[in-house]
């Protein structure tokens, strides 16, 4: 089976922006608003995150997946995701800050905020507009084990992969 990422965040924090630059296509962001199949990343609306009701479609679509990437705005100060929620899943867990090179960012936050959701897993820090992070993500992705996406982590560590 071939990997394949669900993107999962507020509305806002840069799902679709990330997947167009993972994916290496021009497309202009709009609003996601329901569940969206490109390549090996399935994009999830930010409603999800925010509306617990949703809780089952994010379970249900886990199932096809093999990593999950939570993301966090760098420019945000609120956690959505419950304390502990990548520990409910069975995938491999990804945290990913968006917005890094924001005026307003403050990534040190993000990076305790987003810890909270994602106890365990490899943060990476990312710029959609300059590309940064996004080789490490399709890296992590390509893991297939817990212990590689570790041992990747620890070889590449840095203030971009955590």
């Amino acid at each position: 089976m071939r990997n394949r990422v669900m993107m999962m965040g507020p509305i806002g924090a840069g799902k679709t922006t990330l997947t167009n630059a993972l994916l290496e296509t021009e497309s202009s962001a709009t609003k996601t608003q329901t569940l969206s199949y490109r390549d090996w990343i399935v994009d999830t609306p930010g409603e999800y995150m925010e509306n617990p009701y949703y809780y089952k479609t994010i379970m249900a679509t886990a199932l096809e997946v093999t990593h999950l990437i939570f993301l966090f705005d760098a420019t945000s100060a609120k956690l959505t995701f419950p304390p502990g929620f990548s520990q409910g899943f069975t995938k491999l867990p990804i945290g990913v800050i968006t917005k890094s090179d924001h005026p307003e960012a403050n990534v040190e936050r993000a990076i305790r905020i987003l810890r909270m959701a994602l106890p365990k897993g490899p943060i990476v820090v990312t710029s959609a507009v300059t590309r940064k992070g996004l080789e490490h993500i399709k890296e992590l992705v390509a893991c297939s084990t817990t212990q590689a996406m570790k041992d990747y982590a620890e070889s590449h560590s840095s203030e971009i992969l955590i």
